[in-house]
């Protein structure tokens, strides 16, 4: 009975003991029970522009020192291939399919803050999450959900409707339009779409009255008023989008209130990087969320004179290591703060970067190093793989990488698990939270299948085969790349989604990622023995996963990507939208 005794007088064990007590492993989850989020996500930045995913020309020492404190994924998948239905699966934790963000046409995003689609109302964010728990939650940069539904100030789709408290940014997405110095890159496909429907509409309301007219076709006046009121909204439209883009479409809005119109391209940077910083300084001492969605590296590429001409990629290059110069900017805050070891930090892009993006021979567009394809590809890993680093200090084992399928969309379970919130359950959720495999408790992800789409329509399936360790990808549809061989759609700038420009393949096209990354070499039934075996469980998977869909109303449908006056954001007397409130700051 004196042993115990003796063994805690002495002053050495009892130190030693205690010590060990007060040490937590790296297995253990923080005592912080609500920490800090800083989401740091680029636009079209592709995996291959990345120091610490192989990229040795382009200096990213911030964003390479994140993942050196932190756990980097090389398996890291966006929901969608473009901005838009990537943005809504990242913030809902969702396929966009299912929110009807994603399009059954050749209106893939968002075209106009004029327009009436964007992220319903009844879709919960993460954000919304938090801010039930206490959070302060900030979107600094772009947002690219919509603005409106049925007026101007309705502000539905808004960011302050989807859980933020506070938004300064761009509503819309950067487009070359935006600098006067650029050529305009307003979809010239969608003007031709546009004048092509336009006159298509209008001779269906002229042939419409001429019957009327003549007793040869009985017509309603109240039809013919519909479709004149068609032509009508066609016709502004197209027109809208010549000269008009930069008024309508590059605006900066703090909160509800819009601040530039148009934005003064030459401090965006400088007052999106102001606010970030502002909005952790003015919430240091509760927990907060700051999205800090970055502009960069879309075109027309804002950069600073301070960058121009440092890099060895020209205009792209310089913009990405001014990118990684605000993460730094960032990052420094938040030491600078005290707020490090309470702070999990991660860094992603949106989805790949974009090949087709050209003037003469300049490249514009991002590099996906080893993986097939770009923006816009639904199937081919270059459109969907993409940077994924997280940083917890204390918490998450530094120097981690880990090599498993992962998605943009568990981001909404890991947050709203570690905010102490609760996941819907009203709803099916496709996201998995990381925590268990960032921390290491866990060997594998939460992810069997994951399903990715061209719009909404299916173009490739991924099976993690735990077991084995195989990942299998099978392509039912495949883009026909422009000219051939060319590994990317140069003559049409984005590759398609369904019609003429694509390939069904029946069989489907197996690679095994695993051993093929870059999808060089299909695999056949006479080449691999589990071929069948493979499709028939994909197949199954795919006729499981549909049953989980149900029909909602397509916010990217015609009627609702069209620009319509009365939803148009403007600082003024519509149409004479103008103003620079931040021209005295």
């Amino acid at each position: 009975a004196s042993f115990p005794l003796l063994c805690f007088r002495s002053p050495l064990v009892t130190a030693l003991i205690f010590g060990l007590l007060l040490q937590a492993p790296f297995t253990q989850p923080s005592t912080i029970t609500q920490p800090n989020f800083v989401l740091l996500l680029a636009d079209d930045l592709g995996i291959g522009d990345v120091g610490c995913y192989g990229n040795d020309t382009i200096r990213t020492p911030n964003i390479d020192r994140l993942a050196k404190e932190g756990v980097k994924l090389t398996q890291h998948l966006a929901a969608a291939p473009l901005c838009t239905p990537s943005r809504a699966a990242f913030l809902t934790g969702r396929y966009p399919l299912r929110s009807g963000m994603d399009a059954v046409n050749d209106y893939r995003v968002i075209f106009w803050n004029a327009g009436s689609g964007g992220l319903p109302p009844n879709e919960t964010t993460f954000a919304k999450i938090l801010q039930h728990q206490g959070y302060s939650t900030g979107l600094i940069g772009k947002w690219h959900q919509g603005v409106n539904c049925e007026s101007r100030n309705d502000h539905c789709h808004h960011p302050l409707k989807h859980g933020f408290d506070y938004f300064y940014g761009m509503p819309f997405t950067l487009i070359s339009d935006c600098q006067p110095t650029e050529t305009p890159e307003m979809d010239r496909a969608f003007r031709r779409k546009l004048w092509l429907s336009t006159q298509m509409i209008g001779l269906v309301t002229l042939t419409a009255v001429l019957g009327r007219l003549t007793g040869l076709v009985p017509v309603r006046w109240k039809t013919l008023t519909c479709l004149a009121g068609f032509s009508l909204l066609f016709f502004t439209s197209w027109f809208s989008s010549y000269g008009f883009v930069r008024y309508w479409n590059c605006i900066m809005m703090r909160n509800h209130a819009i601040t530039e119109q148009p934005m003064v391209t030459d401090r965006t940077t400088s007052l999106i990087l102001r606010e970030s910083i502002s909005f952790i300084e003015r919430n240091k001492h509760k927990p907060f969320l700051l999205f800090l969605s970055f502009l960069h590296s879309h075109t027309p590429l804002l950069t600073t004179k301070k960058f121009l001409g440092r890099s060895r990629h020209g205009l792209y290059g310089d913009n990405v290591e001014e990118m990684d110069w605000m993460v730094g900017q960032v990052l420094d805050v938040i030491d600078k703060e005290g707020l490090k070891d309470t702070t999990l930090v991660y860094f992603a892009s949106d989805h790949g970067g974009w090949l087709e993006r050209q003037e003469g021979k300049r490249q514009l567009g991002g590099w996906n190093g080893i993986y097939k394809g770009g923006k816009g590809m639904g199937g081919w890993e270059g459109g969907i793989r993409v940077p994924g680093i997280f940083r917890w200090p204390g918490v998450l084992p530094a120097g981690t990488v880990i090599d498993e399928p992962t998605s943009l969309m568990d981001i909404f379970p890991t947050v709203v698990h570690l905010a102490g919130g609760a996941v819907p359950q009203d709803r099916v959720i496709d996201g998995r939270d990381l925590l268990p495999l960032l921390r290491g408790a866990v060997p594998h992800s939460e992810h069997q299948f994951l399903f990715h789409y061209c719009g909404v329509h299916l173009h490739a399936v991924r099976w993690h085969q735990r077991d084995t360790g195989a990942v299998w990808k099978a392509h039912y549809v495949t883009p026909i790349f422009s000219p051939p061989g060319a590994g990317a759609c140069y003559d049409r700038g984005v590759c398609p989604c369904f019609g003429e420009g694509v390939t069904r393949h029946e069989p489907p096209l197996l690679f095994e990622l695993s051993q093929d990354p870059s999808e060089a070499k299909p695999l056949s039934a006479d080449t691999e023995p589990l071929f069948d075996t493979v499709i028939r469980r994909i197949g199954r998977a795919i006729e499981e996963h549909r049953r989980t869909l149900t029909p909602v109303p397509e916010q990217l449908s015609v009627s609702n990507v069209l620009w319509k006056p009365w939803l148009q954001p403007c600082c003024g007397v519509f149409p004479f939208c103008w103003c620079d409130k931040e021209g005295d700051n």
